[in-house]
């Protein structure tokens, strides 16, 4: 037996539920249908039941306890009507859940200490003929089942438990990683742990995998899974760049250092405040950072606008010259949007460049347009008009602390909230977040791949 597959051995008994973990899962599956059972009795409608997921394919890894239970209706029932008996079914089964929303309402609950998603569908007789989002998983769950054997199950554990110890693991907007489906579908699709590893160890992005030869559909992500079920998506489709060379360095780490440590998530050390100081004093950058409170939304929702406000505030410091190094954001009760800037003041002066002289119209139009202006020139440096004309503004607290803020891209709610009122923190009053945000600051100041 190999180094790595003795270590594989090791985590598959960590991470496999033994006997009892199994027969506790069937008691709960079989209590949570007979109540959906008994439900559907009061309604006017056929419907069958379907447990899908990890739980239903023997991939669940033992602290993953989740039932993922679906109510399948008639294709031709109508959408609201859906959504009032999937939550009617999902009311009288779990009546200590409560409402979640993805494409249409269904509700989450627990049942003998298992986490349970009742979820309403339509019975479609082709994933490619879907009414919902949603309709398609039945289709994913049938898949599997005719083709995962135990052996690959044991594998795609492993892959999981692998997934989660490096931080790609989850398709939420918030991890933007790899789904269960995605990491079952690599493991059927290499033969098993070690072979995908290997595989992804070597990959050159864009990675195009087709299950089925399906061949019918071409996607720009640098991962590409083709779905057997459904040849016009594509499952690694929210999965990003970064989770996909984050899996890449990892394999390569885990084949030439075979241990267990990967496959154990662990956060750093919180920093204290003191810590985040000297950091920056270290560094001798200028932080900024804008602080609110975290609008409420559900993750999915929230990432993608805490990412886009993100990116439009950084862009914007770094077109007025303040040369951001790196960016972050993190929530909480409050949100956080970290910039970390190589300049923290401007001359109170900048250079515009215009056009060649010899462009005369053009030329001729930005001469005039400065002739009698307040500015130094215009003058010529080479072939060109130049003028040197006052910076609008000169730090990032002039930038982000007036109304300029709003005139970047902002996510919706983000916009909202801000003009409600936020906090602005420069330089070494950003090491005040730490009593809030010590981990996540900590993975900011130690960053690994």
């Amino acid at each position: 037996m190999s180094d790595l597959e003795a270590v594989l051995a090791r985590v598959a008994d960590c991470v496999t539920p033994d006997a009892d973990d199994r027969d506790r899962l069937r008691t709960a599956v079989d209590d949570l249908a007979d109540r959906v059972r008994d439900a559907l009795t009061d309604l006017p409608v056929d419907a069958r039941i379907v447990q899908v997921g990890s739980t239903a394919r023997g991939t669940w890894l033992v602290d993953d306890r989740d039932i993922d239970l679906f109510v399948c209706f008639p294709p031709d029932l109508d959408r609201d009507e859906l959504e009032r008996y999937g939550l009617a079914v999902g009311r009288a089964a779990l009546p200590d859940g409560h409402e979640e929303y993805a494409e249409h309402p269904y509700v989450t609950g627990e049942i003998r200490g298992f986490d349970v998603d009742l979820v309403p569908c339509y019975d479609v007789d082709d994933a490619a003929a879907i009414k919902s989002a949603v309709d398609r998983t039945p289709f994913h769950d049938a898949y599997l089942q005719e083709r995962l054997d135990d052996a690959l199950a044991r594998d795609v554990r492993l892959f999981k438990a692998f997934l989660t110890g490096i931080g790609a693991y989850g398709s939420d907007l918030r991890t933007r990683g790899f789904s269960g489906y995605l990491s079952e579908l690599l493991v059927l699709e290499y033969g098993g742990f070690e072979s995908l590893v290997r595989a992804a160890a070597d990959w050159q992005p864009p990675v195009r995998l087709d299950p089925e030869d399906h061949g019918t559909a071409t996607f720009d992500d640098p991962l590409v899974v083709v779905d057997p079920t459904d040849p016009a998506r594509n499952v690694a489709a929210v999965c990003s760049a970064e989770n996909v060379a984050r899996l890449q360095h990892y394999a390569r780490d885990l084949l030439a250092d075979p241990r267990e440590e990967p496959f154990v998530p662990a956060d750093p050390d919180p920093l204290d405040p003191a810590a985040v100081r000297a950091h920056l004093d270290r560094r001798g950058t200028t932080p900024v950072a804008v602080v609110f409170e975290t609008p409420d939304l559900v993750d999915d929702q929230l990432y993608p606008q805490l990412r886009k406000s993100l990116d439009g505030i950084a862009g914007e410091l770094d077109r007025r010259g303040f040369a951001p190094l790196r960016s972050a954001t993190f929530a909480a009760d409050r949100a956080v949007l970290l910039v970390e800037l190589a300049v923290d003041e401007l001359p109170a002066v900048q250079r515009h460049s215009g056009p060649p002289v010899h462009v005369r119209e053009h030329a001729t139009g930005f001469y005039e347009t400065y002739a009698d202006a307040d500015v130094y020139g215009p003058f010529l440096d080479a072939d060109r008009y130049v003028v040197e004309r006052e910076r609008e503004f000169t730090t990032p607290r002039e930038l982000l602390g007036g109304d300029a803020i709003f005139d970047v891209a902002l996510g919706a709610h983000v916009e909202t909230t801000l003009a409600d009122g936020y906090d602005l923190l420069l330089g070494d009053d950003v090491a005040t977040l730490a009593d809030e945000f010590g981990v996540p600051l900590a993975r900011y100041f130690d960053p690994e791949p």
